[in-house]
């Protein structure tokens, strides 16, 4: 058991430091996102991915979209991470999708107003 577990962190540090992709598991699955967004989302996910899991953008609770100019601009810079100036706009078209989506779950559920009684026409 120990020499499964041994080898197991073996492969988990070799495959970090080769700089693998994240698991598809973390991944969103393209399907639940509408049509006009999922190749936006598949260059988000091929290059964040590089350099991170992509549940720190994700989960990140950032949706200004200067915000994520900002810092998709300072992950561009980083050596290694892929990112070309021309994927700037499809990852940032994902992101703020992705933001309004997350502040759309942030805002206060309104229940619509309650509907008049019905009224019998006035007879009484």
């Amino acid at each position: 058991m120990r020499l499964r577990s041994a080898i197991g962190l073996a492969v988990l540090g070799a495959s970090l430091l080769a700089g693998c992709p994240v698991e598809k598991s973390e991944a969103l699955d393209p399907s639940s996102l509408p049509e006009s967004i999922r190749a936006d989302y598949a260059i988000f996910s091929q290059r964040c991915s590089k350099c991170h899991s992509l549940q720190r953008p994700l989960a990140s609770g950032i949706t200004n979209d200067e915000q994520w100019q900002h810092y998709v601009a300072r992950m561009r810079r980083q050596p290694g991470s892929g990112i070309t100036i021309t994927d700037e706009e499809p990852i940032l078209r994902f992101l703020h999708y992705w933001g309004q989506q997350e502040l759309a779950k942030k805002a206060p559920h309104v229940d619509p107003a309650p509907s008049p009684p019905p009224t019998d026409g006035g007879a009484d």
